[in-house]
C-alpha cells in the first residue's frame, strides 16, 4: 500500500463537487458521513470535526457490536464495502472508530452473511493512522465493480484498548531495565517456528507480549534478536507474518538496529505501540542455532546431541535417553520432527565433559535442559555412552531414487515447502549438497524433474556465490514471495562422497 495524502480536517468547495459526483478514474481523498446530493458550504474547521465522529459505520449479523460485516451511512442509506484492497490495516481503523480495540486478522468471505443494498466505498486504502474510515482513500461514493460476496467483514478483539493514532517519529534509544534476556521488560522470544531460534519475534514491554512490524525489518535486526536469544547468527529475516498472526499488540515498527547491539529494544524504533500495521506484517527471525548442535552425522540434522554450558561444550549421556528426548533435541536444532534416538556412541565418541545424563523429557519443551536432568556436569558415564538424534531435517530431497537427489523441500514454520526454480543453477546446488553431505552437485534441474510438491513454495530468486555455509545464507527474495508455482519446483542431483 503506497503512502498517501491524508486529507485535511476542513471540507473545500471542491471537496465537496468530488463527493457528490466522483469519477470512476479518481480516487477519494476521504469522505464525510451522510452526505447529501447538494454540495455544502465550506465549514470552518471546529465543525467540520465533529462530522468525523464515529457515528457513520456499524457492524451488522455478527455476535456483537464489535464483529460483523461492515456497512457505512451515506445519504440516509446503510450500504456495504467491497473487499477490494481491504487488510487489516483498514479494519484497525474501523475497530478504533467504533471503540471496538484492535483488529483481528481478517476473516473468511462472507463470514457474516452478504449485504443488501448498494455497495457505498470500493479499494479503500487506510495508512492506519486515520481516527476515522472517512479519512482514507477509495474510489468514491457509490463507485465499484464489485458484488455483495464481496462485503467486507471485520473482526475487532474489544478485550484489547483501542490505541489511538499516532505520528511516525523515530524515538531515541532506551535502554531496558533488564541486563539479560529472560522475563524482564525488552526481553525476546521466537514463537511459531520448529524450535526457540526461529519463529515470529515477540518482545516483553509492560508486563505483556506483543510483535514486531516488518516495515524496515532485515538481517542485522534479526541478528540482534538471535544474539540476545543465544541462537548463534540470523540466516534470514522474515516478514509478512512468515511464521503465523501473532495476536494482542504490535509493539515495535520501523525497528532500525546496526547489528551489534545487545537487546533489539535498545535499537531505534518509532517508539513502544506506534505502528501503522497490522498482524500480516508480524516479522520474524531464523537463527543458526544455540546451546545444542548434533555432530558427526551426515548433516546437521543428525549426530552426537552436544550442549553447551558455560562457555563449553559437551555431551549427553544414553542412561534413559529415548524418542521424546530426541524430539526435544531436534526441535532446539531447528531440524524439524525426530527420526529417531541413538546411544553408546552411535556417532563417534564425544570430547569435552559429559553435561547431561538421565535426561527424561516429555516431548513437548523447547530446550533440552528444560528436562528432567540430574543437574549439569551430574553422570556416571563415559562418551561410550554419547547420545544422539536423527532428525528429519530442516532440508530434505524427495522423490529421488536415493538421499541425495530429487526435489528441494525446506521445513520452516512448521512446514515443508518447496523453492523456484528462478535463478537456480549449479552453484546453489553445491552448497546444498555439501549442507546434506552429499557431495558433489551434478545438475541442478528446475520445472520440478522429480515431480511437482505440494504446499507453499517458500523460497524464489535463490542465488548461491557457491562457499555458503547453508543455503539460507544465499540470496533470495523474501519469504513467500515468488511467481511461480509448482510446476517449476527445483531439485538436485548429487553425488554422494
Amino acid at each position: 500500500m503506497g503512502p498517501l495524502e491524508r486529507p485535511p480536517i476542513g471540507w473545500t468547495h471542491k471537496e465537496a463537487e468530488m463527493h457528490t459526483g466522483p469519477q470512476p478514474d479518481e480516487r477519494s481523498r476521504g469522505w464525510g458521513p451522510g452526505d447529501r446530493t447538494a454540495a455544502p458550504s465550506p465549514l470552518p474547521p471546529a465543525l467540520s470535526f465533529l462530522l468525523l465522529l464515529p457515528l457513520e459505520l456499524r457492524l451488522v449479523g455478527g455476535p456483537s457490536r464489535c464483529r460483523g460485516r461492515l456497512e457505512v451511512l451515506h445519504g440516509g442509506s446503510w450500504g456495504s464495502v467491497c473487499d477490494d484492497d481491504w487488510d487489516v490495516v483498514d479494519a484497525n481503523v474501523v475497530c478504533r472508530q467504533l471503540g471496538c480495540g484492535l483488529a483481528l486478522p481478517v476473516p473468511r468471505p462472507l463470514a457474516f452473511g452478504q449485504g443488501r443494498g448498494p455497495i457505498l466505498l470500493d479499494n479503500v486504502e487506510c495508512r492506519g493512522q486515520e481516527a476515522a474510515l472517512s479519512e482514507c482513500s477509495s474510489r468514491g461514493w457509490g463507485v465499484h465493480n464489485c458484488f455483495h460476496y464481496e462485503d467486507v467483514a471485520v473482526l475487532c478483539d474489544e478485550f484489547l484498548p483501542t490505541q489511538p493514532p499516532t505520528r511516525r517519529v523515530l524515538t531515541s534509544r532506551a535502554p531496558p531495565t533488564t541486563p539479560q534476556n529472560g522475563k524482564g521488560e525488552g526481553s525476546v522470544r521466537l514463537v511459531g517456528g520448529a524450535g526457540p531460534c526461529q519463529g515470529r519475534v515477540e518482545i516483553l514491554h509492560g508486563g505483556l507480549w506483543g510483535t514486531v512490524c516488518d516495515d524496515d525489518w532485515g538481517l542485522p535486526d534479526a541478528a540482534v534478536v538471535c544474539r540476545q536469544l543465544g541462537c548463534g547468527a540470523a540466516l534470514a529475516a522474515t516478514t509478512n507474518a512468515f511464521f503465523g498472526y501473532g495476536t494482542g499488540h504490535i509493539l515495535l515498527d520501523n525497528v532500525h538496529c546496526e547489528g551489534g547491539e545487545p537487546r533489539l529494544a535498545v535499537c531505534l524504533s518509532l517508539g513502544w505501540g506506534v505502528h501503522n500495521c497490522g498482524h500480516h506484517e508480524d516479522a520474524g527471525a531464523l537463527c543458526a542455532g544455540g546451546r545444542l548442535r548434533l555432530v558427526g552425522g551426515p548433516g546437521p540434522c543428525r549426530g552426537r546431541v552436544e550442549v553447551l554450558y558455560a562457555g563449553g561444550w559437551g555431551t549427553v549421556c544414553d542412561d534413559d535417553w529415548d524418542f521424546a528426548d530426541a524430539r526435544v533435541a531436534c526441535r532446539e536444532a531447528g531440524c524439524g520432527p525426530a527420526l529417531g534416538a541413538t546411544g553408546l556412541g552411535h556417532f563417534g565418541y564425544g570430547r569435552g565433559p559429559v553435561l547431561l545424563d538421565n535426561v527424561g523429557c516429555a516431548g513437548t519443551e523447547a530446550r533440552l535442559s528444560d528436562c528432567f536432568h540430574l543437574g549439569w556436569g551430574q553422570h556416571n558415564c563415559g562418551h561410550h555412552e554419547d547420545a544422539g538424534a536423527l532428525c528429519s531435517g530442516h532440508l530434505r530431497l524427495v522423490n529421488g531414487a536415493h538421499r541425495c537427489e530429487g526435489r528441494v523441500e525446506l521445513f520452516l514454520g512448521q512446514r515443508w515447502g518447496t523453492i523456484c526454480d528462478d535463478a537456480w543453477d549449479l552453484r546453489a546446488a553445491g552448497v546444498l549438497c555439501r549442507q546434506l553431505g552429499c557431495g558433489q552437485a551434478l545438475a541442478a534441474p528446475g520445472e520440478a524433474h522429480f515431480g511437482p510438491g505440494r504446499g507453499p513454495i517458500l523460497l524464489d530468486n535463490v542465488k548461491c556465490r557457491g562457499d555458503e555455509g547453508a543455503l539460507l545464507l544465499c540470496s533470495h527474495i523474501r519469504w513467500d514471495a515468488h511467481n511461480c508455482d509448482h510446476s517449476e519446483d527445483a531439485s538436485v542431483l548429487c553425488q554422494p562422497a
